[in-house]
This record gives C-alpha cells, sequence and structure tokens, in this order.
C-alpha cells in the first residue's frame, strides 16, 4: 500500500522570512500607553459626532475616487508643496518605504541608514533581497560623517535613509553634514529619502532646504506621516520629490491603496488643522516639562528630543521597564535594538496627566 506524501506548504515560503520575528505590538490594555509614539489626545465630542456624520455619508460600495486627489491637494496646500514637486499616498510610511525598495531593485543594489534607526529601512532591503548596510551613529547619537561618506562611496546605495529627527534617538543632526551626504550621493546616482514622521514636533524641516535649493535636492524626496499628526490609526503617508521623480515611484503604488474612509478621516484633520497643531504645542510644551524632571532624577540620563518621544538611559532597562509595567505605564524598551542602546528606553510625551504618572512611577522605581 503507497503512503501519500503530504508535502509541507511552509516549503514554499523563504527561508529567511521563516526566521524573522514579526512586528511586535505590546500588549496595552489597561495600561498607560507611552510606547509607540501616539498622539495621546482624543477629539471633543463634537468633533467626533461630525466626523462620524461625514463617514457615515462616504460610499464604501465604491472604490476610492476623486476624494484621493482632493486629500493630496489639501496635503499639498498644508505643506506648501515646492514648485515642480509632486505628492504621493501611502498607507502608512511604511508602505512607502516598500515601494521605494522594490523600484530599486537592480542587480547589486543596497539600501543604506544610519543605526539605531527605524527598523523598516533594513526590513524593506531584506524583503527585496536588497544589502543593508547600517552605519552607526556616534556615542551621542550624531551623524559619524566620515563613515557615512566611506560607507556610502564603497556601496554607492541606491537609497541612503536620513530620518529627522531619527527613532528611537529623537534628536535632529547637524544641517551642515546632511548637506554634504546629499551632495555625496547625487554625485553617486543614489537617492536621500529624509523621513520627517516626527515634523510636527521637530524645530526644523528639510522641506526648507529642498525649497531654498531645488536643484541640489533633485534627488531627495522627503516623507511623512500623518500618524504623528495625531491619525496613527488612520494609516496616511506621503511622500514628496520632484515631478518626474516621483512620477516613475507612484507607477509601483497598488491601486486603491487609500482606503475612502482613512482619506476622508485624514480630509477632516486637515480642516480642523488648528486643533492638531494645539495638541502637538501641548506635546512639545510636555516634553519640554518632561525632560526637566528626568534631568533631576539620579540615574537617569535624558537625550535632546525634537520628536514626540524622549530617549533616556537608565542603570537597567529591562528591570526599570518591568517595575513600570507593574505600575501600569507601558514604554519601549530599546536597550536591544543596538549597542549604542544599552539600558535605554523610549518615552512617548503623554499627556499632562500620564506625564505625571510616569515620573511618579520613575521616581519610585528608581
Amino acid at each position: 500500500m503507497n503512503t501519500l506524501k503530504i508535502a509541507n506548504p511552509l516549503d514554499v515560503i523563504r527561508q529567511d522570512v521563516q526566521s524573522m520575528h514579526a512586528y511586535a505590538v505590546q500588549d496595552s490594555a489597561g495600561m498607560v500607553k507611552l510606547d509607540a509614539m501616539e498622539n495621546p489626545f482624543v477629539l471633543s465630542p463634537a468633533l467626533q459626532a461630525e466626523l462620524g456624520a461625514r463617514l457615515g455619508a462616504v460610499a464604501i460600495n465604491r472604490y476610492p475616487g476623486s476624494r484621493i486627489d482632493d486629500l493630496k491637494r489639501a496635503l499639498a496646500r498644508n505643506i506648501d508643496l515646492p514648485a515642480g514637486h509632486a505628492l504621493m499616498l501611502g498607507n502608512g510610511s511604511d508602505e512607502l518605504i516598500s515601494l521605494l525598495a522594490m523600484g530599486c531593485d537592480l542587480p547589486g543594489a543596497s539600501i543604506l541608514a544610519p543605526v539605531p534607526g527605524f527598523v523598516m529601512y533594513a526590513m524593506s532591503a531584506q524583503l527585496q533581497g536588497l544589502a543593508f548596510h547600517g552605519v552607526a551613529l556616534t556615542s551621542d547619537f550624531e551623524l559619524d560623517e566620515a563613515a557615512m561618506l566611506a560607507a556610502m562611496r564603497e556601496h554607492r546605495p541606491a537609497i541612503t535613509y536620513l530620518a529627522y529627527p531619527n527613532n528611537p534617538t529623537a534628536n535632529l543632526w547637524d544641517r551642515a553634514v546632511i548637506r554634504r551626504l546629499v551632495a555625496e550621493a547625487a554625485s553617486l546616482g543614489g537617492l536621500v529619502v529624509m523621513d520627517e514622521a516626527y515634523q510636527p514636533f521637530s524645530s526644523h524641516t528639510w522641506l526648507d532646504e529642498i525649497r531654498a535649493q531645488p536643484e541640489a535636492h533633485a534627488h531627495v524626496l522627503l516623507m511623512r506621516t500623518m500618524s504623528k499628526f495625531g491619525l496613527a490609526g488612520v494609516r496616511i503617508g506621503y511622500m514628496v520629490g520632484q515631478h518626474a521623480l516621483l512620477q516613475e515611484i507612484d507607477k509601483l503604488r497598488p491601486p486603491y491603496n487609500v482606503s475612502v474612509l482613512n482619506a476622508e478621516c485624514a480630509l477632516f484633520a486637515l480642516e480642523h488643522a488648528d486643533v492638531f497643531a494645539a495638541q502637538a504645542e501641548a506635546i512639545r510644551n510636555q516634553r519640554g516639562f518632561l525632560m526637566e524632571t528626568l534631568r533631576t532624577m539620579p540615574g537617569v540620563t535624558a537625550y535632546r528630543s525634537d520628536a514626540n518621544m524622549v530617549l533616556v538611559r537608565v542603570r537597567d532597562a529591562q528591570r526599570t521597564f518591568e517595575a513600570l509595567k507593574s505600575q501600569g505605564i507601558l514604554v519601549k524598551n530599546v536597550s536591544k535594538m543596538h549597542a549604542l542602546l544599552g539600558n535605554c528606553l523610549r518615552l512617548t510625551v503623554g499627556t499632562p496627566e500620564e506625564n505625571a504618572q510616569l515620573v511618579q512611577a520613575l521616581k519610585t522605581t528608581l
């Protein structure tokens, strides 16, 4: 009697994918959630009702149509899109990062970025079969210009990512250094992507540099997300670049990649931009309070921040993380992400009440 051999369906899945860890989301039920750089403020009941009525009237039986173009125009107005530039939408910045890797997948191509940095730069390279080259920051989390230039000249990356400000270190890097890296990429024939996910909380935007010197930035793409604007649950990312360049990348975008409900939420938010601007100002103010308080605590080093998070170094990151969690405070333990982040925690800036709870829990723990 012949025994039928049953094939393992996992055999068709790439081995490197099977060996990967899925992106982990911490269980936050019942916790003060300060682990994911979200805007902690909710809409007023009046605005919730207004948005609900808007969403209820959306034609969800139809594919997204002209409303998506309305959103692109609204975003262009919101950021004062430079002349000669275009804007494309993504289902969050993550999708845009994946599309860039796909579009630049030429033989021998690679992606380069400072590390520690956003994990999706390396992951997008791996999933597309590209090499990823991480260049370590200095011990104080600044760009190592000499090492960056050397790596760019050796590997000639198709894409160099520069997060401005950086995640998880939360700092803005030296503009003069970035200008020289941008010029180097131009001479090598590569793209530079300025990732401004945390722009609502930043003291500077690279869009000003692009406006001032458009010719020097013909190879530069600027990426933002509405997640930090206050719409993390809506998943809208967008990218800006000179029209001819962006037109090619936009060909890779799946049809209808942005839901009509998400687009309507984003349009609603832009129509009430003053509300979200006030929230961002409150977060910036709370960031200042949090940093001043943290710097008075023995055994805590708080690093400067231009984002809605603060990186701190403590004596024992895992012990502190667990102690905070036991008190109902959820933060991000980044101490194992990179050697430079030893004993570091990343704290999202919350509401005044949440930040007071965090400070009290830290005092109890430390």
